[in-house]
């Protein structure tokens, strides 16, 4: 470990809070991958639970550590990281998903850790130059873009079953979709973990690129780091979040075996797409789009738009709150560490 730029120590603690944050982050957005199977009584909450955290860390073996790179050195300028940004950042994240876990508000862990970064790193720096703008405006531009896709894909698919399935009474489509469900977790759950985890792996990356510690070569990143990560998203959602279940599997439209297959899919998708092109999205706003789209395939008054309305307020503001918070944090941090 020699060569360091920071103590051992505070490396060690750093690392720990951002597996803390990557726990949290599976424990609050696990929610999504089960919510569409446990509202439709596919699965038990346990079931549910153990199935999405495996495939959380199986995605381990299906992607590549593309969005990682965009984290690690597309967000803002490494030059201006230290280890204060890391911990500011990864603090303010952790704080805004208290907040939000606490009054069962679905909001994103992927944007609370990117506002962080952006926070810290913008009150270190005195000014917003450290901010690479083609990085941190695709996550932007996401915010509209994620729930959007996730919409249409959704409402397509729901079309789509209705389409295939017109000539089948409700129960013969029923038990078709009660298999079909599972799948259409089990891949939300795939793009969940390969998103999500590698949000927090760019994280550590970056902060061993401040510490001396590895390159800006994805090359040098120890394994350690992808398998710690993967596991603590995993564990977080096997422990669950069962605020946001409700919110998301109930509140926002009622879910049957089909529809709630149809927006595990649509969600899916999206996020595989995203994963595979690099683009660190939220997975909470892909499924909630893919929601709202499947509702409103069926009826436009079949989705409570006021709870909807809410969870896009939430959405606004979770960048610019983890991002002041996050300052905060930096700024404390100075004092002891």
């Amino acid at each position: 470990m020699t060569g360091l730029t920071i103590s051992i120590w505070a490396l060690a603690l750093l690392v720990v809070v951002a597996l803390a944050f990557d726990f949290m982050n599976g424990f609050h957005d696990g929610a999504n991958s089960i919510s569409t199977i446990v509202a439709t009584g596919a699965l038990t909450p346990k079931q549910a639970v153990l199935f999405a955290a495996f495939f959380n860390f199986a995605a381990l073996w299906i992607f590549q550590l593309k969005v990682a790179a965009t984290i690690g050195k597309g967000t803002v300028d490494p030059a201006f990281v230290d280890h204060y940004v890391i911990f500011g950042a990864l603090v303010g994240a952790l704080a805004w998903n208290v907040i939000t876990w606490y009054y069962g508000i679905p909001s994103s862990s992927s944007h609370a850790l990117i506002g962080g970064l952006v926070g810290a790193t913008t009150a270190n720096a005195g000014s917003a130059a450290p901010i690479i703008w083609n990085g941190f405006g695709k996550t932007l531009a996401f915010i509209v873009i994620s729930p959007f896709v996730g919409f249409m894909l959704g409402g397509l698919l729901m079309v789509l079953a209705a389409w295939v399935f017109k000539n089948r009474s409700p129960h013969q489509a029923g038990r078709w979709f009660n298999h079909a469900q599972l799948a259409a977790a089990a891949a939300y759950s795939l793009g969940h973990g390969g998103n999500d985890a590698q949000k927090t792996i760019g994280i550590i990356w970056l902060l061993l690129i401040s510490a001396g510690a590895a390159t800006t070569d994805v090359a040098s990143l120890p394994n350690w780091v992808i398998y710690s990560c993967y596991g603590a998203i995993a564990w977080g959602t096997y422990l669950g979040g069962w605020r946001i279940v409700k919110t998301m599997g109930s509140k926002i439209t009622k879910l049957t075996s089909v529809s709630g297959s149809c927006a595990s899919m649509g969600g899916a998708i999206s996020l595989g797409l995203a994963t595979l092109g690099g683009v660190p999205v939220s997975t909470t706003h892909t499924i909630t789009g893919a929601i709202v789209g499947v509702g409103t395939a069926q009826d436009v008054k079949a989705v409570r738009w006021g709870i909807t309305f809410n969870l896009v307020v939430a959405w606004i503001l979770t960048i610019p709150a983890s991002g002041l918070i996050a300052a905060l944090f930096w700024y404390l941090g100075r004092g002891f560490l």
